[in-house]
């Protein structure tokens, strides 16, 4: 991702913060997704920890975060160092290929936001919101910028001394937050009533809005990834497309020869699994390869979300089925279905590369997967021990919106302490509010 110092390009810069914009408006997306598919009692502390996620990371990023992903390596390809902490020595002239640095690092901050946000579904309906405030930070800077450095950051290990591909984020973004879910389920511990009670989607137009945002956006993740304005964004972009378009059809397809119907759910759920394994191959593979990695994303991940059940974790909204199993189908296939033409060197398997980038690409994987886990696993442990982790079960059964931020979202008459929200309003208005 990183470029060689040029001067800035006014078209490149003006796609870039566009890109940035629409990258940000990813984490609203995610929210309203993950939102419609909780039950109406954890709505709003859903939304919350999607938004409160945008404010966290932005302080850690920019006190500390960009300087240790993306400053110069100070430790063997593991991390950078604290040269740009605070963003110091920084300024509006600093380039970064043909992009001011600035505006570089902020399109790096919409990724970590979000990356962050995803984990979230895995714990939905039952995690502490302020244990959530204190984790957000220390993963960021404990998972996801570390990972980062590896991926993207100059000297970072995987970039270059293993020679693994990751255009967009397959490796720092979906496999580090399907691992990271993972584990902080596996700390929390299923829901009340998990494989008893019925937890169906309580909105499923809003799960629909949310993902159709999330695919907006995405094309900023993916094409703005090549910081310019250029042949490579329009393939990525193309790419983006069209995985998240078979990976929809792909999971349709499973759902209709499995259940006997096609549903929005899966529908939304299939659009976001190719768009996910697109991620780290939009850059590097054919208009072909997009089309075998979403549909691949879209059936392998239909099945992958039922994994749950049978191994007993309570990855609520799927974080693990579509995130990390997309990521890790998305990152893996670049060494089956890379092509010189994108790459403008590496080639996969099916183009004359044999099998040295498909084991680079594996090697990356469990690397980064085991990583996020194992920190992750030992960050919610001891958060879990010293402040505690799973919320009250009092507060689980009542519903974390009520017990958490003393509100309701479809009860717009009364606060959770009880006062009337329209005991200050004209009769008239009163009588609309209730209505």
């Amino acid at each position: 991702m990183t470029l060689a110092a040029a001067q800035i390009d006014t078209g490149d810069t003006a796609w870039l913060l566009v890109a940035t914009a629409l990258v940000l408006l990813m984490t609203p997306g995610l929210a309203l997704f993950y939102g419609g598919m909780v039950r109406t009692k954890s709505v709003l502390n859903m939304l919350m920890m999607s938004f409160v996620s945008i404010a966290l990371v932005t302080v850690v990023w920019l006190a500390a975060g960009y300087s240790l992903a993306f400053g110069d390596d100070a430790f063997g390809g593991l991390i950078g160092g604290l040269k740009h902490a605070g963003m110091a020595g920084l300024d509006p002239d600093s380039v970064q290929g043909t992009v001011p640095t600035l505006l570089f690092a902020t399109f790096q901050l919409t990724f970590a936001i979000i990356t962050a946000a995803l984990i979230s579904g895995a714990i939905a309906d039952r995690a502490k919101f302020g244990a959530w405030l204190v984790f957000v930070p220390v993963w960021a800077l404990l998972v996801y910028v570390p990972v980062t450095h590896w991926v993207w950051g100059p000297g970072g290990w995987i970039l270059d001394k293993l020679g693994a591909l990751d255009f967009a984020g397959g490796l720092p973004v979906e496999i580090t937050s399907g691992a990271s879910g993972l584990a902080l389920c596996l700390v929390l511990g299923p829901r009340l009533g998990f494989k008893k009670d019925a937890m169906r989607p309580h909105n499923l137009p809003m799960v629909m809005l949310g993902a159709g945002l999330l695919w907006f956006g995405w094309f900023g993740f993916n094409a703005g990834s090549a910081l310019g304005a250029n042949g490579l964004a329009a393939a990525a972009f193309l790419n983006t497309l069209t995985a998240g378009c078979t990976g929809l059809l792909g999971w349709l397809f499973v759902e209709q020869k499995r259940d006997g119907h096609p549903t929005t759910l899966g529908a939304a759920s299939g659009a976001v699994a190719g768009l996910v394994a697109i991620t780290p191959s939009c850059g590097s593979v054919s208009l072909l390869g997009a089309l075998v990695v979403g549909l691949a994303a879209g059936v392998l991940c239909s099945y992958a979300v039922s994994w749950k059940f049978k191994l007993n974790y309570d990855d609520s909204l799927d974080v693990v089925g579509v995130h990390l199993v997309g990521g890790i189908v998305g990152t893996v296939l670049i060494g089956v279905f890379a092509t010189k033409a994108m790459t403008g060197g590496a080639e996969g398997l099916l183009y004359g590369g044999g099998l040295g980038q498909l084991g680079k690409q594996l090697v990356a994987v469990v690397a980064v997967g085991t990583y996020a886990f194992a920190v992750t696993y030992g960050i919610g442990k001891l958060l879990d021990r010293l402040i505690g982790f799973r919320a009250d079960e009092e507060h689980e059964q009542t519903g974390l919106d009520l017990t958490v931020h003393a509100e309701t979202a479809y009860d717009h008459g009364v606060l959770g302490h009880g006062a009337p929200v329209s005991s200050s309003l004209p009769t008239a208005q009163k009588v609309k509010t209730q209505a």
